[in-house]
């Protein structure tokens, strides 16, 4: 896991995480596997940090990911 312990987000942006992170949960079929729900975190977050605030845009790099 990446080490975010010093990421710092408003409340805007973690709501913004949040919604992206239920939609691509929801996009997945269950049961939903532990590890690919830290690997939508970990995408969310990182990219989240680099200045994407778009809810799909980061839900679609972390499905992205997945692949």
């Amino acid at each position: 896991m990446d080490d975010f312990s010093n990421a710092s987000f408003p409340p805007e942006t973690i709501d913004l995480m949040k919604t992206a992170m239920d939609a691509a949960v929801a996009t997945l079929p269950e049961p939903v596997s532990s590890a690919h729900v830290q690997s939508i975190a970990e995408t969310i977050l990182r990219t989240a940090a680099l200045g994407e605030r778009d809810p799909v845009a980061l839900q679609r790099m972390a499905l992205l990911e997945l692949q």
